[in-house]
């Protein structure tokens, strides 16, 4: 029987188990999770939050990892700037960005979630306004939904990917995992 973890990723650490290129030692999945066998379907950015699956099925991990699957993952971020529904088109019709045009995505702008504190917490500046958007992708690229708000003028302040497929962070603390059905 497969088993699959979801794990909220605190802000800072590494999504892997053991950090062998850093003669700083940074935080990894072995502080916070102790299961034998157990691998990260896909990445999480050091610098982002949320939902992390992991497995000990490698047909799933490759399901859920590989852009070809079209598995969605939906995020919630924070963008520096007050962007209007009409500033999020380009991200619904899809960005080129330097390693080419992304698929469209689903935008939406929400109101501020209810988040645990992080740590160490957003730059805030007075003059600066913040809004929150909601983003669900079909591809996963390397730091993408950064690069995609940055890229209509509204940089991310904070990222927090919510769910993955059918599962979602919801009941789980920054820092806690839960065993999820299959």
């Amino acid at each position: 029987m497969s088993r699959v973890i979801l794990f909220n990723k605190p802000f800072g650490v590494l999504s892997q188990f053991t950090d062998a290129k850093s003669p700083t030692p940074r935080p990894t999945l072995s502080g916070y999770i102790d299961i034998p066998d157990i691998y990260p379907a896909g990445r999480l950015d050091r610098d982002s939050e949320g939902l992390l699956v992991l497995t000990d099925d490698g047909r799933l991990q490759a399901r859920i990892a590989d852009p070809k699957n079209k598995m969605t993952k939906t995020y919630l971020v924070q963008v520096e700037g007050a962007p209007t529904d009409g500033d999020l088109d380009p991200l619904r019709e899809g960005v080129t960005l330097k390693d080419g045009p992304t698929r469209p995505a689903k935008v939406r702008l929400i109101d501020p979630p209810q988040l645990w504190e992080r740590e160490p917490p957003v730059r805030f500046r007075k003059s600066v306004p913040d809004r929150w958007i909601e983003i669900t992708l079909s591809e996963g690229r390397n730091r993408q939904v950064r690069r995609m708000t940055a890229n209509i003028g509204f940089p991310t302040l904070r990222l927090v990917r919510w769910r993955v497929g059918n599962w979602t962070l919801d009941g789980i603390a920054s820092g806690k995992f839960v065993v999820a059905d299959i």
